[in-house]
This record gives structure tokens, sequence and C-alpha cells, in this order.
């Protein structure tokens, strides 16, 4: 199983998502995606530490349960989050590592791939 680990997609991220997980030769029904916070920060901005913080054990729990083969972080609150790194996502997105043992690839969020293609 593959983890994708993110901060909610919706709308048209929500169908780039899908796209993405295709390109892996996948289908949604393969992937668990789980979010770094387990509510929705106010006017949907990216979580703040704390908050990130607050839920960290619910994820990790969620990572230990699942076992997956390998984790996607979506966008950098989630990347930063996983890799432990405050480098900027550009540095951070297309390099392999790990968390705790589980292969780990940071890639752009789909929603800023919209804005930024």
């Amino acid at each position: 199983m593959v983890m994708l680990v993110f901060i909610g997609i919706f709308g048209a991220a929500g169908q780039l998502l899908t796209r993405i997980i295709e390109a892996m030769h996948l289908t949604r029904q393969q992937v668990y995606i789980a979010n770094i916070v387990k509510c929705r920060p106010p006017g949907n901005r990216d979580p703040r530490e704390d908050e990130v913080a607050a839920c960290s054990a619910f994820l990790d729990r969620q990572i230990e349960l699942i076992a997956p083969r390998v984790i996607v972080a979506l966008g950098k609150p989630a990347a930063r989050r996983l890799t432990g790194s405050n480098k900027p996502m550009g540095a951070l997105r297309g390099r392999w590592s790990s968390y705790r043992g589980t292969s780990l690839m940071p890639i752009f969020h789909p929603a800023y791939l919209l804005r930024n293609p």
C-alpha cells in the first residue's frame, strides 16, 4: 500500500491527484490518504507548527497501522513534518528519504501545481 500524506484535496486538485495516482500505475482504492492535521485550519491556510504537533501522534499511529511500502508527502507542510527538514519544497521534492523505515517521496501539492504549472 502507498500512503499519501497531505493537507486536504478537493475539486480540481483532487482530480489532479487522481491523475498523479494513475501515473504511478495505481488506483485511488490502492492508496491510503491521510492528513497531517485532523481538521482544516481556518481560511484553509497552511497549518501552524503547533497544530501539526497536536496531530502528530494520530498521523504516526495511522502510518504504523497501515504499514505502507511508500509514503508520498504532498506539499510543504507534510514534507517538512515527515522529513524533519525546514528546507524549501523545491529542495525536498523528488528526493527519496525515509520516515521511520518507510520510503518517503515529497512532491508538490496538486493545488500548488494547478496554481504554478
